[in-house]
């Protein structure tokens, strides 16, 4: 009997939305230190350096994994990937909940990081089969507010949490509720609607998964084009400040130079990351509409580096103009969704599944190097000063570490004028 029925909406989001819930605890646990940094500087005894390296290893292995990701998406499929990426992650994060040393906290965001960087390539495979291509795009958009609504929970709801139960109970139950949702995936989520008795909107078959030597040689391939290498650098500048900064450093900047309270401060910073959200929808929109990728990426990096440089160097702005410029320069980062449109166009479309991994690995490459690099310039400017055991770094130092973010985000603009207008075009 042939199967004509496509499955029900209300299914197909809820298997979806299973998957689309690993991605926001990634979001959730990739910018949650930020509001605990205290804690943690005190609990392991280390300063901005080492912290800013712990944050860190959640990306060490997030980058590493996004090449092998898309080849185990294919092999196993959806389900048994985003399952094992949830139960890892549920024992990442109660290792880090329960670890006594540095070392093993450092095993646990590892663990975490590796594991929920399979979300994004299942969704994505998720939606090609159970919703109609003509949704496709939809999803793919919905996916951002997801993965934001995950750190806007790690900012102001995590820090009234902490400040009630602490922060090691707070991330064993992230740890338990990240166990049931491996559970709800593997109950729920199938790789495709037939195995639901539903027609699917797949077409054909999927293409074996790639051998590593493929992979590689594929990597090198999409490197050989200018746009490419300048692409996967551009990104890092962008996402690497904002995440830099509202996901570890931002919260106790804002708190000891502007007198907030943790948890005001981490309100300014998910503020920011609502606005990247919101910008990239409206600046990959405008883009399609007007037809052009660089103008708009180019413009993005100018509006965000003049509003890093004020409120970076700037060292009492009036409250509303810090607002209005965390909002801009969140809203301007949205920007760095064209990059992937803007790469997909610059290779032959074989190798559209490759240059979007290597360009996800340049908006990664930022936080991990920015992270833990902008910790060792405030440990080298640290005066000494200590307050419930945790160090207190002063202006000058905030200044000396956000340099690097800034000097990044100034190259990311000066890099973005050498690549080529693709018109929203397939170039080769």
């Amino acid at each position: 009997m042939n199967i004509v029925q496509y499955p029900p909406l209300r299914l197909a989001w809820l298997v979806w939305g299973l998957g689309a819930c690993l991605y926001l605890i990634g979001f959730y646990q990739r910018v949650a230190p930020a509001v605990i940094t205290r804690e943690l500087m005190a609990d392991f005894t280390i300063g901005a350096a080492a912290l800013g390296n712990l944050s860190a290893f959640y990306f060490y292995s997030y980058v590493a994994m996004q090449v092998p990701t898309g080849i185990l998406a294919d092999r196993w499929g959806p389900r048994r990937l985003l399952t094992l990426g949830a139960g890892v992650a549920a024992a990442g994060t109660l290792f880090f909940a329960l670890s006594e040393s540095l070392a093993l906290a450092s095993l646990g965001r590892l663990m975490i990081g590796g594991s929920v960087a399979v979300a994004f390539v299942c969704m994505l495979k998720l939606a090609a089969h159970w919703f109609a291509p003509r949704q496709f795009a939809l999803t793919s958009g919905i996916a951002l507010f997801v993965g934001v609504v995950g750190a806007v929970a790690a900012g102001v709801p995590l820090r009234l949490l902490v400040n009630q139960f602490g922060w090691r109970p707070v991330m064993l139950v992230s740890g338990v509720v990240t166990a049931v949702v491996a559970i709800a995936i593997w109950v729920v989520v199938r790789d495709d609607p037939s195995e639901r008795g539903y027609r699917s909107h797949a077409v054909g078959h999927a293409d074996p998964a790639t051998p590593t030597e493929g992979v590689l040689a594929g990597i090198a391939r999409v490197l050989g084009f200018r746009n490419i290498w300048l692409l996967f650098l551009v990104p890092g500048g962008v996402v690497g400040s904002i995440l830099t900064f509202s996901g570890l450093w931002g919260v106790p900047y804002l708190t000891t130079h502007y007198g907030m309270s943790t948890a005001d401060a981490a309100g300014m910073c998910s503020v920011m990351l609502v606005a990247w959200a919101v910008g990239g929808p409206v600046f990959g929109g405008l883009s399609d509409r007007i037809g052009r990728r660089k103008p708009l990426y180019v413009l993005g990096c100018i509006i965000l580096t003049a509003a890093w440089a004020v409120i970076l160097l700037v060292p009492a702005l009036p409250m509303p103009l810090l607002w209005a410029l965390m909002l801009l320069a969140g809203f301007a980062s949205g920007s760095m969704i064209l990059g992937f449109a803007f790469g997909r166009e610059s290779v032959p479309p074989r190798l559209s599944g490759t240059v979007a991994g290597v360009i996800n690995m340049g908006v990664m490459l930022g936080p991990m190097v920015l992270q833990p690099t902008v910790g060792w310039m405030l440990d080298r400017h640290w005066a000494g000063e200590l307050v419930a055991g945790a160090r207190t770094y002063g202006v000058e130092a905030y200044r000396a570490g956000f340099a690097l973010m800034l000097g990044w985000a100034l190259l990311a603009t000066l890099l973005i004028l050498f690549t080529r207008e693709t018109h929203c075009r397939q170039q080769v």
